[in-house]
């Protein structure tokens, strides 16, 4: 049961990311093209994107290390979790990417905050916060439900 709420809540989570990903890639690159000034809307706009980020980071690490059949049948025999696309996706590649996505959204906020010209900060966040959504869209288990409710 827990499994299933925390998987729910994993997969609500996703389209609040993919959400905040284009609102923040849009805002910078019209920024950076329309050499408009950096607000602090734009700051808190990629703060909410790394924030939501790292919430979905930590329901991932959750149903990763203690919740999920999949991993726990990838870790068990390890051999055959790898020659198994869809255990090795789960196991090995779905956690590496979303922590590259992760690092990426953070290096956007950082390196627009550290920027001293507005249109670096707007192109710094445009790169890394599409950088990140990119890995985002190759990692997601796109095969999977959509929408999933514990109801």
């Amino acid at each position: 049961m827990l499994y299933t709420i925390i998987l729910s809540i994993h997969n609500l989570m996703r389209w609040v990311v993919l959400i905040l990903a284009i609102v923040v890639i849009v805002k910078a690159f019209l920024g950076w093209f329309r050499d408009r000034p950096w607000t602090e809307q734009d700051r808190k706009f990629g703060s909410y994107y790394t924030i939501s980020l790292d919430i979905q980071f930590l329901l991932g690490i959750i149903l990763y290390i203690f919740l999920s059949p999949l991993t726990h049948a990838f870790f068990s025999n390890l051999s055959a979790g790898l020659a198994n696309p869809n255990l090795r996706f789960f196991g090995l590649e779905h956690i590496f990417y979303m922590f590259v996505a992760v690092a990426l959204g953070h290096m956007g906020t950082a390196f627009s905050r550290r920027a001293d010209v507005d249109q670096k900060k707007h192109r710094n966040a445009a790169i890394f916060f599409s950088l990140s959504l990119l890995v985002i869209l190759i990692a997601i288990p796109w095969g999977r439900p959509l929408l999933r409710l514990p109801f």
